[in-house]
């Protein structure tokens, strides 16, 4: 079984003038987000005073590192160069993007459960591959190796199990929009339209037709997100009820026996479900 940490191997740098051979994956730019105004105006303008210091990460001809610094380059023929990297397969390469981007970005709570959503389906599809045994393959199907992965994902990124299993809900629901629209998958990930989780999620799993004229207005910039039904308060109070009660019982548990990691899981699962609560709102 392969690890979870990223198999890569680093290839010489070199100049590229050719910059036409460069590939732009969409699924790739989605986790290359686009920087806010202000930033992109700094980077624009250290570009063109002191040239591109750093190289750009290439897989296969695929850019996985740099995307803001080739689209400047691009516009202003800012010369620049190139490391090519090595991975096993195509989810290694989105493993490495997603491990290198949380390192470095402050990312808003939806891009980053999309990031985990997305990590976990990648591990999920390696470890379901030809690397595993058929033993291992048995697992899989019973749920025991899905059960390892969103354990260790969530040790990883300081998360419940829980939260992960949802998060890759929700990347399962936003590849399913940006099949239809990328630019709607786009927009909702980068904040620029708001609609929930569960609202998203119950889109995707309705009819193709509902979810091509949702994401056409999405696109469009016409979207609008409902207003919550009165009749719903009910369900967002015992909702609030059932998160807060097993926060504090997990929270007086973990007191006890001075667990710190543990409690820090435990308010990160509390602060997401109140997110959650709230986008619903």
């Amino acid at each position: 079984m392969p690890d979870l940490q990223v198999a890569q191997n680093e290839q010489g740098m070199h100049e590229t003038q050719d910059i036409q051979n460069i590939v732009i994956d969409d699924e790739f730019k989605l986790l290359l987000p686009a920087l806010d105004k202000a930033t992109y105006v700094s980077l624009e303008e250290s570009l063109l005073q002191y040239g591109c210091r750093d190289p750009l990460i290439l897989w296969d001809g695929i850019l996985v590192d740099g995307f803001n610094r080739f689209e400047i380059c691009r516009k202003h023929d800012i010369p620049f160069k190139t490391v090519d990297m090595q991975f096993d397969s195509r989810d290694w390469a989105m493993i490495w993007i997603i491990a290198t981007q949380i390192s470095r970005r402050n990312l808003n709570p939806f891009q980053l459960a999309y990031f985990r959503g997305m990590h976990y389906n990648a591990v999920k599809r390696i470890r379901g591959g030809d690397h595993i045994s058929e033993e291992e393959k048995a697992k899989c199907q019973n749920g025991t190796l899905v059960d390892a992965t969103s354990t260790s994902l969530a040790n990883q990124y300081n998360v419940s199990r829980r939260t992960i299993m949802r998060d890759a809900q929700l990347a399962d629901a936003l590849t399913t929009i940006g099949k239809v629209s990328y630019d709607a998958q786009r927009n909702i990930l980068s904040g620029k339209t708001r609609i929930s989780r569960k609202a998203l999620q119950e889109l995707t799993a309705g009819p193709e037709e509902e979810v091509a004229s949702v994401a056409a207005r999405i696109e469009e910039g016409t979207y609008v997100k409902s207003k919550p039904d009165p009749d719903e308060a009910p369900t967002l109070e015992r909702e609030y009820k059932k998160a807060s009660d097993g926060f504090f019982r997990e929270v007086s548990g973990y007191a006890k026996s001075g667990d710190a990691g543990a409690l820090r899981v435990a308010f990160r699962a509390y602060m997401e479900a109140l997110e959650e609560m709230f986008g619903g709102i």
